[in-house]
């Protein structure tokens, strides 16, 4: 039996289909790309924000035609989206058969032969506390791989889907993630990357351990070149944290610290914690220490004025993110945010989005041009149109720009190099490759 997978969503959510995908192989299930000779199609959904949940819908009914035109005897629908919404896809969505939330991929095999052999529809999305699991295939290169070091969160921000999805926040055994490391490393995985819905939290509803210890020990893992932390949250940043990174020469210099907004106000009615003035003064000091800055912003925010906004571009100038992502506000049934008053027209939230990213594309490319010149190690990522494709320290993958780099020499994917930086756009850099590194 073969089945084809689609993946929405975030790195959290590609985790899943690795281990999904993982399970299936074990049941008997073989993955395949090409969607009309698939006897199982799966869509791992995303339902985050309202176009998220709008690509996952539109994923399940392009998939549902090969129930007449394919192999398709069996369609599938997992993640977060039939997590939060089973009944309404089962209901609206007849030619679905099996629905599953987040906690089911190791019992997916066995629903799909009893779903099969029965000719029965199945939905089961009971939660469960999150598991360790059995193992992965990853959907990344096999230099890269994402380590997932907690599920769910406890941050209750008023405007966020997740906490009703994933449930509270827990954070996996230390041991356990230093063994899933460590055997990334062994088969080739140099570059890894900590995720959780708050990375900053890990280890604080065990009291077993911290970010900072786990950094400590994770660094110390033969084959790691590049270890890069994501999603930390404004509040539990530390300078200790901010030192610790900074300690290990193979801990990326880069903060992704998503801020969501800059006006204090508009931070206490998302149910934000923290203060701006104390961001600043982290944001400064990682700057000092040669970080590279990431952002998330939010725009269009329930009683967000014209000031709250002017406080939000100011703020923007002012901190110069290497890397800022942004999005209007998503009203979702069921948070604090959805029943607020005062909520902005979409006219005005595009608006807004618009003057935040030209100021940004500016910033950019300012932030950009700074490193012509500058000497880099870079992990080669492909090839295009004779240019190889790669990133630095200071590129995430999938969220950040690119470096085409020139070079005489065949390369090949997965290594390091040492080039110079010769030029820039708006996102994007062009360097030369002047030896191995």
């Amino acid at each position: 039996m073969r089945a084809g997978v689609i993946s929405l969503g975030c790195a959290k959510n590609q985790i899943d289909t690795e281990e999904m995908l993982y399970y299936l192989k074990l049941g008997g299930i073989e993955p395949t790309d090409v969607p009309d000779e698939a006897d199982v199609l799966i869509v791992n959904t995303c339902g985050f924000i309202e176009s998220a949940k709008q690509e996952s819908i539109d994923a399940i009914l392009s998939l549902a035609k090969f129930k007449q035109i394919g192999a398709c005897k069996l369609l599938c629908v997992t993640g977060c989206l039939s997590q939060r919404y089973s009944k309404e896809l089962m209901d609206e969505i007849p030619e679905i058969d099996i629905i599953t939330g987040i906690a089911q991929y190791d019992i997916l095999p066995k629903l799909i032969f009893d779903a099969i052999s029965k000719n029965t529809r199945h939905l089961d999305v009971a939660r469960h506390k999150p598991k360790e699991a059995k193992g992965r295939i990853l959907l990344t290169k096999p230099y890269t791989a994402y380590v997932r070091i907690s599920d769910g969160c406890d941050n209750r921000c008023s405007y966020c889907a997740i906490p009703l999805i994933r449930g509270a926040f827990s954070s996996r055994n230390e041991e356990n993630i230093l063994t899933e490391m460590k055997n990334l490393a062994d088969n080739g995985a140099r570059e890894q990357i900590i995720i959780a819905q708050d990375t900053t939290r890990y280890g604080t509803d065990t009291k077993e351990s911290s970010i900072i210890k786990l950094i400590n020990k994770a660094a110390k893992i033969q084959g790691i070149d590049w270890l890069r932390l994501l999603y930390c949250y404004p509040d539990e940043t530390t300078y200790e944290l901010i030192d610790t990174m900074a300690s290990h020469d193979n801990v990326c210099k880069y903060l992704d610290l998503p801020l969501q907004h800059a006006s204090d106000k508009i931070l206490k009615l998302m149910n934000r914690r923290g203060d701006i003035a104390k961001v600043k003064d982290i944001l400064y000091y990682a700057r000092s220490k040669g970080f590279t800055l990431r952002t998330t912003f939010i725009v269009g925010f329930p009683g967000e004025s014209d000031e709250d906004f002017e406080t939000l571009l100011n703020f923007t100038a002012e901190m110069q993110f290497d890397r800022m992502g942004a999005f209007t506000y998503s009203r979702e049934e069921d948070t604090p945010a959805y029943l607020m008053p005062y909520h902005v027209p979409e006219h005005i939230k595009l608006e807004r989005l618009d003057r935040l990213m030209l100021l940004q594309q500016e910033i950019s490319l300012k932030r950009n041009r700074f490193r012509i010149g500058d000497e880099e190690k870079l992990l080669i990522v492909g090839k295009e149109n004779g240019y190889y494709i790669a990133r630095s320290q200071k590129e995430a993958p999938d969220v950040d720009g690119i470096i085409y780099l020139s070079s005489d020499e065949t390369i090949a994917d997965g290594s390091f190099v040492k080039a110079v930086i010769d030029d820039a756009d708006n996102y994007d850099l062009y360097a030369t490759h002047i030896g191995d590194k």
